[in-house]
């Protein structure tokens, strides 16, 4: 596996200074959400340049590492019309940056029903999924004319919040260019984080060949809910996901997430152990 991080939980530094500080870590590459990880020019839209994919591009690979993800993680179910149809755009202009910029997929999670993207009730209903599927569409067609996959990642506060309902959305949309970001903690509630050996051997063996990015990180229970934390620092157990990585997924992009600074390093190393092991 090639194990990465989130950029944006490096120090808050320009991208030309911290990448040499993330590869120095010893990592392989990186999941870039532009807004979070650029801070000294513009990032929206009409920024979105193929000279601005290609510098980007040039700048990871003199350190080293992949551009595993693009991170685009905006509502796709939202009731707003003109939030929809902007969110669709910004999709669109990731999309088509992504074929220059060079990364694994654009990556995205699976909204909610409403203008807050929030978790209520209803992000579990068939309408929702209906919603989602609908307005899905058109964006993985775009990605199939640019060339550029859309992995959608699973989140049980989101629409798509199990691995039977992410094979239904892979099943009905039926595209290559659609595939899984597969984050086990975010497959979790309080109400089922007892049963999550289960939750992820469902999730690898539903959704297994589809999957495209693994995340990586840890969880503990608080407050009758759970709270994401860099990995080792919580409950999971990573050695049946390890193995079927190993297995399944040669050198697949594997980056950890929650970590900061102080521990990014440490977890890295806690991963690669298992996997020395498995």
């Amino acid at each position: 596996m090639q194990l990465g991080i989130r950029v944006h939980d490096g120090e808050k530094l320009p991208l030309e200074e911290l990448l040499p500080v993330l590869k120095s870590r010893g990592f392989k590459c990186g999941h870039i959400a532009l807004s979070k990880s650029i801070s000294q020019y513009s990032v929206g839209v009409p920024a979105l340049t193929p000279g601005l994919a290609m510098y980007l591009r040039k700048l990871f690979a003199a350190n080293d590492l992949d551009i595993a993800v693009l991170g685009c993680y905006l509502n796709l179910a939202t009731p707003d019309a003109d939030a929809l149809k902007s969110n669709t755009e910004k999709y669109m202009a990731n999309i088509r940056f992504a074929s220059h910029l060079g990364c694994g997929v654009v990556g995205t999670e699976t909204g909610a029903p409403n203008k807050e993207y929030r978790y209520e009730p209803a992000c579990h209903t068939d309408e929702a999924l209906e919603t989602f599927i609908t307005n899905l569409r058109p964006v993985v067609e775009y990605a199939e004319k640019m060339g550029v996959i859309l992995a959608i990642e699973p989140v049980w506060k989101h629409i798509v919040y199990s691995p039977k309902r992410a094979r239904i959305v892979l099943d009905r949309i039926s595209s290559p260019n659609l595939q899984i970001i597969f984050d086990p903690v975010n497959l979790l509630c309080y109400n089922n984080y007892k049963d999550r050996d289960a939750i992820f051997a469902e999730a690898m063996e539903l959704l297994g060949k589809d999957i495209a990015v693994v995340h990586i990180k840890d969880f503990v229970v608080k407050d009758n809910d759970l709270v994401s934390v860099a990995a080792g620092q919580g409950e999971m157990n990573y050695d049946e996901i390890i193995r079927f990585i190993k297995k399944e997924k040669p050198y697949i992009h594997v980056t950890l997430e929650n970590t900061v600074p102080e521990n990014a390093e440490q977890s890295r190393k806690l991963i690669q152990s298992i996997w020395d092991k498995a």
